[in-house]
């Protein structure tokens, strides 16, 4: 809380690990009423918050905590989010959600493509902000586990990975076998944003990257075969000029 005179009370900041055991969050983040406004938001939720101003700051934090979850800002006083995503990358897994006024497609692939799990623009609404971080950790804790799980469930879609088997409403959906790697793909990073350009990576390889159309091509045509209503899809999520989201709830 601020004192009369407007100042932060450092003392107070941070809620007492004792105090409460849900997931933690390192908070990379400039802009001191930001902090204080998710300190509010993420406690009152569980979650136990440590807080950084910069991205060196946020470096430490996040190699000290081993958090489960990162949220970072892109615009940081001494060094780019961007590159504070590379280095976390460079030896952790934990979830990454950027948090930023930078709202341009270009930033949002960016920071993507660095490694992020997700971006949620500025100005936010706490509610959407939870339920990514909801997504992330949920996602987190099941590739920690799945490895020897061979499906894929999804209100009414159904993949058995073992036999290769697609069944929408108990029905078999054929699939030819782009169709079934674009499917397998979105799968393994169900419930996150996926770029255009790493699906045409992973799906069709390096040499095709800016091939964008062989990627609507296949999404509309998966569609017509998973979804209800293609033109209003329940599982294949589109990210407007970033890429893509298979639904994993």
């Amino acid at each position: 809380m601020p004192d009369l005179a407007g100042r932060e009370a450092p003392a107070a900041s941070q809620p007492s690990s004792e105090a409460v055991s849900g997931p933690v969050v390192v908070l990379i983040e400039d802009e001191r009423p930001i902090r204080r406004f998710l300190r509010a938001s993420l406690t009152g939720q569980g979650y136990r918050l440590v807080e950084a101003a910069t991205g060196e700051e946020g470096l430490t934090e996040a190699a000290m905590r081993q958090p489960d979850i990162v949220i970072l800002d892109l615009g940081l006083p001494d060094i780019d989010g961007l590159e504070v995503i590379r280095r976390l990358r460079e030896w952790t897994a934990v979830p990454i959600i950027v948090l930023s006024a930078r709202g341009q497609e270009r930033d949002k692939i960016a920071a993507l493509d660095a490694g992020a799990d997700d971006y949620v623009s500025k100005p936010f609404g706490v509610g959407e902000l939870l339920a990514r971080m909801r997504v992330v950790l949920r996602h987190a804790a099941r590739s920690s586990t799945e490895t020897a799980e061979s499906t894929f469930c999804v209100g009414d879609l159904h993949v058995d990975l073992a036999v290769r088997r697609v069944a929408v409403e108990g029905r078999e959906v054929h699939l030819t076998p782009i169709e079934y790697r674009l499917l397998t793909t979105l799968i393994r990073y169900a419930g996150k944003v996926v770029t255009q350009q790493q699906l045409l990576k992973e799906v069709w390889g390096p040499q095709c990257t800016e091939q964008a159309h062989y990627l609507r091509v296949y999404v509309a045509q998966l569609r017509r075969k998973i979804e209800a209503d293609p033109a209003r899809p329940r599982y294949l999520l589109t990210e407007p000029g970033v890429g893509y989201r298979l639904a994993s709830e």
